[in-house]
């Protein structure tokens, strides 16, 4: 995440600190920039009502009732929870360009959003990987 640096977050940890916290593949994701493989993640066929938040710092981030089957193979959502709860950035990487997700407090990333979201009321697709984000149920 070489943007990383000219960024300020209300979280600021080292590696070393996120490293303690988060298991291999949560930081491969969440402070690498990986993505995690499609159709394998656990909240993809989450459908109860509830919150999602960033799994490394709890940030809300997605309501349950934005989220639609896209058929990408990672959780979908039309919009965040609230705009400031995310950060948008360009990515130019692999050759493509794309808009980066990462959550607002932490900067950790979440994955992209897509102006793909047809039959949405946002037209949006951010597609975010599924062990970038924690899931609490409503009551």
């Amino acid at each position: 995440m070489s943007r990383e640096a000219s960024m300020e977050y209300e979280i600021r940890k080292s590696d070393d600190e996120w490293r303690e916290q988060l298991g291999a593949e949560e930081f491969a994701v969440l402070r690498q920039a990986a993505t995690e493989r499609p159709w394998t993640g656990e909240l993809l066929d989450e459908h109860r009502a509830g919150l999602y938040a960033c799994a490394a710092c709890g940030n809300e981030l997605f309501q349950s009732g934005t989220k639609f089957d896209s058929g990408c193979g990672w959780p979908s959502f039309y919009e965040s929870v609230r705009p400031e709860a995310v950060q948008l950035l360009e990515d130019d990487s692999l050759g493509m360009q794309r808009t980066e997700v990462r959550c607002a407090a932490c900067g950790s990333h979440l994955g992209h959003v897509f102006p793909d979201g047809f039959g949405t009321p946002t037209g949006d697709r951010y597609c975010m990987n599924s062990v970038a984000l924690s899931f609490k149920a409503a009551e």
